[in-house]
């Protein structure tokens, strides 16, 4: 009877300790932005301006820099944007349905919407990264530079690289 009751103890401990992580990873540490206080930038040679958005969703998190999402229209001018080279959109959790990485990468790249840089070093070592369709219909996240890359993985900073804050 002990081992049975051991075994039932360490399963229910064992469930327990996965429906918290799966609820810590999924739910717990994001928040949904209120679109007023989400600043999202268009970058031009070494201009970062504002870009006119709306119908905003946004999603983030403290526990880390990468977790930022957003899914927006945008009237703005985006032709001359600078683009941005391997944009790979992140995953959002399933409860953010707007955001879908899988079909703005595939979409990326065939060509049907484009990757240009919101905002370089929003953190240092992460760009905001912005895929837009030709409708005005756009997506945002957040993605480690080369140089956060490099110096994340215990290296030294890359040629070139911002002085670190």
């Amino acid at each position: 009877m002990n081992g049975r009751l051991l075994v039932a103890t360490l399963l229910a401990c064992a469930l327990a300790a996965g429906a918290a992580m799966y609820y810590l990873q999924v739910y717990a540490f994001y928040t949904r932005l209120d679109p007023a206080t989400v600043d999202l930038r268009i970058t031009t040679g070494d201009t970062a301006a504002p870009l006119a958005a709306t119908d905003l969703q946004a999603i983030d998190a403290t526990s880390s820099p990468i977790r930022f999402r957003a899914c927006f229209t945008t009237t703005g001018t985006t032709d001359t944007a600078d683009p941005y080279p391997d944009a790979t959109p992140l995953t959002a959790p399933g409860w953010f349905s707007c955001f879908d990485a899988d079909r703005i990468g595939a979409d990326l790249e065939a060509g049907r919407a484009r990757a240009v840089l919101g905002q370089r070093d929003v953190i240092w070592g992460i760009d905001r990264v912005l895929a837009l369709y030709p409708d005005g219909t756009g997506f945002a996240w957040q993605q480690i530079n080369p140089c956060g890359k490099e110096v994340f993985d215990g290296n030294a900073a890359p040629p070139g690289c911002p002085p670190r804050e």
